[in-house]
């Protein structure tokens, strides 16, 4: 592990000597994606991308992620793209979790570092490279934007984790919290991306059963995770989809800091029939 604190792949390979076992799990209502499986062999490409590889975290799919895709990108030093995004429906956000990127939206540059954070609105023009000496590497959070009539689209915006003061879960004494990128009142946005730290021995105590799409990827610590009628072992860089309703709870194991990072699908009327 690197001395970031925020857990990113590490490629490579395991070597043959080592057993299949493994936690990953892909079921109706959840999937778990653990650290061991985001190996060299299954990261892919985008077009207009150079220097760039990504490991893939959730894409819509029948039985699998409907409203958004994750990707952990991985840019190395002169890498980027002028064309980042070919869909001008999608909105994005980026949450860097290692090394820095150098990102321009509508003419602004902007610098983001360990934590930063940038919304993307939907057909905004925006290029990204990496003039570090380093790789960087972030998630590429995407959604298609949801217009409302009467509601005017969020403008772009760029900040970092550490200039927000998490907010805490009423009735914690401050071990449950959350940092919010947005705020909850605001109706122009159709997705959160925050960040949910729970203190050692935290709890969810109770099975939070709602209609939001889940992503949540291990930022940093460890945990047991409820995932519908299972239990499952969960720790930094492994990644959970779970689907609109699937129960969740959470019990953070310690010794340190349980955190990750989460999407979830927010104020929108709920799709009737087909679209």
């Amino acid at each position: 592990m690197t001395s970031s604190s925020y857990y990113f792949p590490q490629g490579g390979h395991p070597p043959q000597t080592q057993l299949l076992t493994d936690r990953a799990v892909f079921t109706e209502a959840y999937a778990v994606i653990p650290k061991g499986s985001m190996r060299d062999i299954v990261t892919s490409y985008l077009p207009f991308w150079e220097r760039t590889r990504l490991w893939v975290l959730s894409r819509p799919l029948s039985g699998f992620a409907e409203t958004f895709s994750q990707y952990i990108m991985e840019v190395q030093p002169g890498g980027g793209s002028q064309k980042p995004e070919t869909d001008v429906q999608a909105e994005g956000v980026l949450f860097v979790v290692d090394g820095s990127l150098t990102l321009v939206i509508e003419g602004d540059l902007h610098l983001l570092e360990e934590g930063g954070y940038a919304y993307l609105p939907a057909g905004c023009r925006w290029t990204l490279k990496n003039e570090s000496s380093g790789p960087v590497r972030f998630h590429w959070i995407r959604k298609a934007y949801e217009a409302v009539e009467g509601l005017s689209r969020p403008p772009a915006f760029v900040t970092n984790e550490n200039e927000i003061t998490p907010v805490a879960m009423p009735g914690t004494d401050g071990k449950w919290a959350t940092t919010r990128f947005v705020d909850p009142d605001d109706l122009r946005h159709d997705m959160h991306v925050t960040i949910v730290t729970f203190e050692p021995g935290a709890v969810i105590p109770f099975a939070e059963t709602h209609v939001m799409e889940h992503g949540l990827y291990v930022l940093e610590g460890k945990a047991v995770y409820r995932l519908n009628q299972d239990w499952v072992e969960v720790e930094a860089g492994d990644y959970m989809w779970l689907r609109a309703f699937c129960p969740q709870a959470c019990y953070a194991g310690g010794p340190g800091r349980f955190r990750y990072l989460l999407y979830k699908d927010v104020n929108r009327h709920m799709k009737l029939g087909q679209v």
